[in-house]
């Protein structure tokens, strides 16, 4: 699967500012990595957050958020942001804050 470069653009703009962000292709998509360690991604139109597994299971309770199940598996502590969840940047700031304020509790690689 391909990732959106018009997304990807997006979110490497609303992360420009932070320290310690890289991106690597992962899972066929682009992955954005703070530390070391997976943050957030984009697969095809969605975005892949990593919220943990009690931000992710509180995030399925919102709009726009499904489970990640890449593998058929659902993934405990990451969600996909469908294309309606961030139709703003403010929208998009808000979910991309969630996935770095909890990737900053995990111990840099």
């Amino acid at each position: 699967m391909a990732y959106s470069e018009v997304v990807a653009e997006r979110v490497r703009k609303t992360l420009r500012r932070r320290k310690g962000i890289t991106e690597r292709k992962m899972f066929g998509g682009l992955s954005f990595l703070l530390n070391g360690n997976m943050c957030c991604g984009v697969l095809d139109k969605n975005i892949v957050l990593r919220l943990g597994e009690q931000g992710a299971e509180k995030a399925l309770e919102e709009r726009h958020i499904t489970e990640m199940d890449f593998t058929g598996t659902p993934l405990s502590s990451m969600v996909y942001l469908r294309p309606a969840g961030y139709k703003t940047d403010e929208e998009l700031k808000r979910w991309l804050g969630r996935a770095v304020r909890f990737t900053r509790t995990l111990p840099a690689k």
